[in-house]
């Protein structure tokens, strides 16, 4: 048997760059091998490619906009050719708002816009490939198997100024909730994780305010988080050491979500 053979498989949506970067290469280090997409073309994500197959990972890459729900059976159906079996999704593919506007004056384009994206792709994607892990299990009981959804604390920590984001991993936390239940007959683990300020491409605009609240107590580590602290955690509950915590949500934010007077 090959290496690649022996390899377990997890699909990571957004998977190079800022969180699912970190997430990736937490996995490849751990001895996985990665199908990732993302909206960059392939050969603009090359150099992230190679660098994660330097350590012995199989990577496979596909343009995807996990939005495009008519897309989802294409790839998923690229990665069981190259490796026939699949054991692990981290839903990680995201995005905020172009503009972050009032919540009196917000649009229902970026709305949709956000939803399709955040919430329905996930939720869509995750049916798809919760329906090959079971079949799975049916045929092999003893084969690696997990579902990890990516949210935020957005989920439960309001900003009225990008509501459809707040709304967006709010229902897609539930999402967690739905196919954790759904799944734990099969002894497919669901966990919903949830980071806090990460510095991304996707903070970055708002990397001064933040240095700023951070610095004043806003997180009690008291300092940001980093897409390794994400990969970390994530790397730990495909390897399978929290079988018993189906439907958990791990807060990776450095404390900020803790209730303080």
């Amino acid at each position: 048997m090959t290496a690649e053979r022996s390899r377990p498989v997890a699909i990571v949506t957004g998977g190079t760059r800022g969180i699912g970067l970190g997430i990736a290469r937490a996995l490849a280090r751990d001895g996985w091998d990665l199908a990732l997409c993302g909206l960059r073309s392939e050969e603009t994500v090359g150099e992230i490619l190679d660098q994660l197959r330097a350590g012995g990972a199989g990577v496979m890459y596909r343009t995807l906009d996990v939005s495009r729900t008519a897309d989802h059976p294409r790839f998923v159906g690229a990665v069981r050719e190259r490796w026939s079996r699949i054991n692990a999704l981290v839903n990680n593919a995201g995005r905020g708002p172009r503009v972050r506007a009032d919540l009196l004056d917000a649009t229902e384009e970026s709305f949709d816009e956000i939803l399709r994206t955040n919430l329905q792709g996930p939720y869509f994607l995750t049916q798809h490939v919760a329906r090959l892990l079971v079949t799975q299990r049916r045929e092999q009981t003893d084969a690696p198997a997990a579902i990890v959804f990516v949210t935020s604390v957005s989920a439960v920590l309001a900003s009225t100024n990008r509501g459809e984001y707040c709304v967006s991993k709010a229902g897609l936390s539930m999402a967690a909730r739905l196919f954790a239940l759904r799944l734990a007959d099969h002894g497919i683990p669901v966990y919903e994780v949830r980071p806090g300020i990460i510095a991304t491409d996707m903070t970055a605009p708002v990397r001064e305010a933040y240095d700023t609240r951070i610095a004043d107590g806003l997180v009690p580590a008291r300092r940001w988080g980093t897409p390794e602290d994400v990969g970390r955690v994530v790397s730990a509950l495909l390897r399978g050491d929290f079988p018993y915590a189906s439907g958990s949500v791990i807060d990776v934010d450095g404390g900020l979500s803790i209730p303080k007077l």
